[in-house]
Formats: C-alpha cells, sequence, structure tokens
C-alpha cells in the first residue's frame, strides 16, 4: 500500500494554525534579518512585532532563503516514513527558496518528489487544495496534475496603501514612490507570474475596496460561488473583517478566512494592505471533473 503523499511547503504560503495542523503540512521558514537579528518567519517573530519594528526601522530588513539542510531534514524524515513528497514554493522570480528545495530533492534519488513553483498565484491555496487531494488518498502525479489546472485559475489582487516600503526594498524608484505619496494614490495590482501587474489606481481606500469588489464580482458572475477565498491584509485586521464581511453579503462563499501577510511580503508592501485571493466553485467542479 502506497503511503499518503505529504505536503512540503515555505512560510510565505501563510496559512492558518489550523489548516497546518489538520493536513500535517510541513512548513520550512524563510528568514528575516533586522540587522544583526536574525529571524524565522512564523516561527520567532510574530507579525504584530515585526510591523512594529519595520515601523521604527530607517533601513529596510532583508530576507533569506532556507538551506539546502533545512530542506534534507524534512524530506529525509517524511521519506524514511514512506511518503511521497509535493513541495510547493515562493517563485524562483522572487526567492532562492525553490533552488533550495530542488537541491534537497536530489539528495534522495530513489525517492517520490514534485518540487513546483507556485508563480505568484495565491499559493495558501494552492497548499490547501493539494493537501485535501492527499488526504482524500490521491497520488503524487494526480495531485501535481490537479494543482497545475487549479494554479491559473486563482485571482490575486491587492492595494497597497503606500509605496514607501516598495521603494526601500528596490522594486519601484523614488519619484513614483513620492508621487503615490503625494496624491494619496492606491495602487491595485493583480499578481500573475511572479509580477505585480497595477490595475488601477484608487483616490481613497474606500474607492479601492469598492474597485476590488468590482473585480470579484467580474470574476466570480452572478449567481456564482467562491469555492475557496482568503482576504488577505498586513496589519489591519478589522478593515479585512469589514471587507470579509462584505463579500459573504455579496456573494456564495463555500469557504472564506481572514489572513495576514508576514514578515516576507511585509517587508516591501509595508502595513496597510488589503486584498483578495480566490478561485470559484466553477473552476474546482471543472478540474474535479476532468
Amino acid at each position: 500500500m502506497t503511503s499518503k503523499v505529504k505536503i512540503v511547503t515555505d512560510s510565505t504560503a501563510y496559512l492558518l494554525p489550523e489548516e497546518i495542523a489538520q493536513y500535517d503540512i510541513r512548513v520550512v521558514p524563510i528568514k528575516l534579518a533586522f540587522g544583526a537579528e536574525v529571524f524565522s518567519e512564523g516561527v520567532d517573530i510574530t507579525n504584530e512585532e515585526f510591523y512594529r519594528r519595520l515601523a521604527k526601522s530607517n533601513t529596510p530588513p532583508t530576507t533569506s532563503q532556507p538551506t539546502v539542510s533545512d530542506f534534507t531534514e524534512v524530506y529525509s524524515e517524511l521519506t524514511s516514513l514512506g511518503h511521497p513528497i509535493f513541495s510547493i514554493h515562493i517563485s524562483g522570480k522572487l526567492s532562492g527558496t525553490i533552488n533550495s528545495a530542488l537541491a534537497a530533492r536530489d539528495a534522495f534519488p530513489e525517492a517520490q518528489i514534485e518540487v513546483v513553483d507556485w508563480l505568484s498565484r495565491g499559493m495558501g491555496l494552492l497548499v490547501v487544495a493539494a493537501a485535501r487531494a492527499a488526504e482524500e488518498g490521491q497520488g503524487l502525479a494526480q495531485i501535481k496534475a490537479k494543482i497545475e489546472q487549479l494554479a491559473p485559475c486563482v485571482s490575486i489582487f491587492a492595494m497597497v496603501d503606500t509605496l514607501k516600503y516598495a521603494w526601500r526594498g528596490g522594486r519601484i524608484g523614488a519619484g513614483m514612490a513620492l508621487v503615490g505619496s503625494l496624491l494619496n494614490i492606491k495602487p491595485i495590482v493583480a499578481l500573475k507570474n511572479a509580477e505585480a501587474k497595477p490595475l488601477a489606481r484608487a483616490r481613497s481606500r474606500a474607492k479601492g475596496v469598492e474597485y476590488m469588489l468590482k473585480l470579484l464580482e467580474k470574476r466570480v458572475g452572478t449567481g456564482g460561488s467562491i469555492h475557496h477565498g482568503v482576504v488577505i491584509h498586513s496589519c489591519i485586521f478589522e478593515e479585512a473583517l469589514a471587507l470579509e464581511r462584505e463579500v459573504r453579503a455579496r456573494f456564495n462563499c463555500a469557504k472564506l478566512e481572514i489572513v495576514e501577510i508576514g514578515p516576507v511580503f511585509g517587508t516591501h508592501i509595508g502595513p496597510g494592505a488589503l486584498g483578495l485571493a480566490f478561485y470559484t466553485d466553477e473552476d474546482w467542479q471543472r478540474i474535479n471533473l476532468k
């Protein structure tokens, strides 16, 4: 009898603790450094502490990928128990994490290990979908095929409160950051293929939220349902809760959660970001009927 596939990911999936426990997902943390102080995301620094330090720091924190040995330790434990592994990680365009995972995989040539690049398509949603498939007893090839089909169906867009942190991290020029600040512009972006694609520039947070709700309506359609969605935010839980309530009031939601963005992504977007990541019931049914 083949052992159940185990799911491995990294801390940028920003999974809820109950999801990690329910599916026994192994999470390899990415490192974060404020000067000489080094932390493991999701392990020894809370989001609250991170955003407090970020606001006070004159220089941006730096991030670094997990080591090969970090992955080797996890893979060794799971393969020794006979488990195939589906390992899904932050895109290679954003981090070297996946390179560490690939190097660790090479240390187990006889094992069944699939390492997958998520390409900014709502990794937490894909990780949970993979874990659900594994729980149902699906094999490694089936899970890989399902996630490859589901990934293009995931939509993710967000409103950023300030461009200050993107400028400090070298993501945009100083001129763009200054103009955005002076005009109080709230950029709305979609994430695709590990890049932020500009969608609109709202003149207030309220207008930005309404724009995102219209995007959601266009994507889900009249009478459509969200199969799995998350309201994502950085250090603004009350606004995220208000958006979650509004989404539930306007749409049928099989599963809708609130997830806070942690240090690795928070370094570049700062506090005040608010967004949505989701896929529809129609997407899920179509994939599962194939």
